[in-house]
């Protein structure tokens, strides 16, 4: 959909006008409006034909209540043969959450149909009474953005056996190529020179060679120097501790960490942030065969860390583990270190399907990277450490196990985990996010479609402009 910023003096073609409403009495259709019952809640959306006007329903004045008004409006509008619609904005202050909204709630995933409808040309003329530049540069990022969110939306999306580690270095180089990035992809062969066991192990089983992913965007007088690490399962079957069936009809979307890091990368280049940035991806596919890593097998991590399997599922922290070696043996002078995995189904369950759970040794950078979330309009709260909980990972034959003795408190110990391999130097620099929820839900919810959401992008990339 194309978006369009015009000044309120120029005449528009006849269209669908979009009125976002919280209260009925503020309308000059409030009779028809009541005669059908319309109640300007979240969600709720009426096309009047005659009038040409879809009216949608917004309870507040913030970033998510607009967009998802928007998105509501956006999915009205799609399903008719209007070619343009226009809003009129008397207030620009939340500009970014209408385009970001139109843009993200008219998302499709279409690759695997076969009966494709032709898309149709639509745009959106958003109007203000001045167009200025700084409004120009708000839409212009936006629309980046979103973009951004799109594709890593499509990547989660593409099936295992379309999308698999060498699939996924392929992305990171056309990105690279497309934005002048310095990238190197190195194979099972470096994982074993460099004792990275803990992730080569994991992508034993597999017939696809794991692949260590690492892009690099380098500004001149770059301010930061922030790493990025993802998970990038581009299938999980839980291993020789195998998934129910049911369990493993969405684990496509474990990559949904290494696809937001490959996200974040692209736009913050486009976007030329005056930060450098690395993002580093482990991609890798957990399977079962005769040659499949087991429980109670002790692998060596980068660190010469020894680590106890009691579960094979619990795999991607084995990943990042070595992928967060790599990336303080390998970079110098790091600022931040930020790492993305859908790591835990105890995150789910701890605080829904929507937020992301936040975690880290720095009070102050944890609240950070939750108010910026919430101002990018993605859901996020931080889960805390504890000396207790640091104690159920501990092993008899090894100097850590990969989960917890205890059944309670499973994204926070996959976190403790993950902090046994950062250097001492990085601890407060580094921050840990579950985003197992809001990255894939079977369910539409708000501007998310069924499936992928591209979660991770909008907040880190808000929290990337507030360093």
């Amino acid at each position: 959909m194309k978006i369009n910023l015009v000044e309120k003096t120029k005449k528009l073609k006849s269209s669908i006008e979009i009125i976002i409403l919280s209260d009925i009495e503020e309308s000059k259709d409030k009779k028809v409006l009541k005669t059908l019952n319309f109640e300007p809640k979240d969600e709720t959306s009426v096309f009047l034909v005659e009038s040409n006007k879809i009216y949608v329903g917004c309870e507040n004045q913030d970033y998510d209540s607009v967009a998802i008004a928007i998105a509501t409006a956006i999915k009205k509008f799609i399903s008719t043969t209007t070619k343009s619609a226009k809003i009129v904005l008397s207030d620009t202050t939340l500009l970014n959450a209408i385009v970001e909204g139109a843009l993200l709630g008219s998302y499709s995933f279409t690759t695997y149909k076969s009966d494709k409808q032709k898309c149709k040309k639509q745009e959106l003329n958003i109007v203000v009474e001045k167009v200025t530049n700084e409004l120009e540069k708000v839409v212009e990022n936006s629309i980046i953005i979103s973009d951004n969110v799109n594709k890593v939306r499509d990547m989660v999306n593409t099936t295992p056996a379309d999308f698999y580690p060498e699939v996924m270095a392929k992305k990171a180089e056309e990105i690279a190529v497309e934005n002048e990035l310095e990238c190197k992809i190195l194979g099972e062969k470096y994982l074993e020179k460099h004792s990275m066991n803990a992730m080569l192990s994991v992508g034993r089983a597999s017939v696809h060679e794991s692949k260590l992913i690492h892009l690099s965007y380098k500004p001149k007088d770059a301010k930061k120097k922030v790493v990025l690490v993802g998970k990038g399962l581009t299938y999980d079957s839980g291993g020789l501790s195998l998934k129910p069936a049911d369990y493993m009809t969405t684990m496509k979307s474990d990559k949904s960490g290494g696809c937001a890091v490959l996200g974040i990368i692209n736009a913050v280049s486009i976007l030329k942030l005056p930060i450098e940035i690395h993002a580093i991806v482990g991609a890798v596919e957990n399977m079962i065969g005769g040659d499949a890593y087991k429980p109670d097998d002790v692998l060596t991590a980068r660190n010469g860390k020894t680590i106890e399997v009691k579960n094979t599922d619990a795999e991607g922290r084995l990943v990042l583990a070595d992928c967060l070696c790599y990336a303080q043996d390998e970079i110098e002078n790091i600022d931040y270190i930020f790492d993305y995995a859908t790591l835990t189904g105890a995150c789910v369950v701890g605080v829904g399907e929507y937020t992301t759970g936040i975690m880290g040794n720095c009070e102050k950078l944890k609240r950070k990277a939750v108010s910026n979330a919430l101002i990018s309009g993605e859901y996020a709260t931080s889960l805390d450490f504890n000396r207790f909980l640091r104690k159920t990972l501990k092993s008899e034959v090894a100097d850590i196990n990969n989960i917890s003795s205890t059944r309670y408190g499973g994204a926070i110990t996959a976190g403790i985990f993950l902090d046994n391999f950062i250097n001492k130097e990085n601890k407060d620099k580094w921050l840990h996010f579950d985003i197992a929820g809001p990255a894939y839900v079977e369910k539409a919810w708000g501007y998310n479609p069924f499936g992928a959401s591209g979660a991770g992008v909008r907040m880190t990339l808000e929290l990337l402009k507030n360093l």
